[in-house]
């Protein structure tokens, strides 16, 4: 599964890096494509290209404030968390994904 996100975190230092690095390591250890884009104080970085965006099955928006851009992701499944779940519990916003996925099909 192509899975893609945004993390960001009210004050975009600690949680959001710390939400996108347990984000990817949860993904790949489930055998899943993952790309997290980081918004913080220091602005966008690790910014989706409209082919990721295109091709992703589902998008995690691991966020406490506005994420900038969200219309990109129109017409796509969203699941949308605190960043405080994605830093403790990525294996388990996983499966969600995973359940969310499959009831889909």
């Amino acid at each position: 599964m192509k899975i893609i996100g945004v993390a960001a975190c009210t004050v975009g230092i600690a949680h959001t890096y710390i939400a996108q690095e347990k984000l990817e390591n949860a993904g790949k250890k489930a055998g899943h494509e993952i790309s997290i884009e980081t918004q913080g104080t220091i602005g966008t970085e690790n910014e989706l290209s409209a082919k990721q965006i295109q091709e992703a099955d589902i998008v995690i928006l691991a966020a406490d404030v506005k994420v900038s851009g969200r219309d990109r992701f129109e017409g796509k499944r969203v699941i949308q968390v605190p960043t405080e779940v994605a830093v403790k519990s990525p294996n388990k916003l996983i499966k969600k994904v995973e359940e969310v996925m499959a009831q889909k099909q």
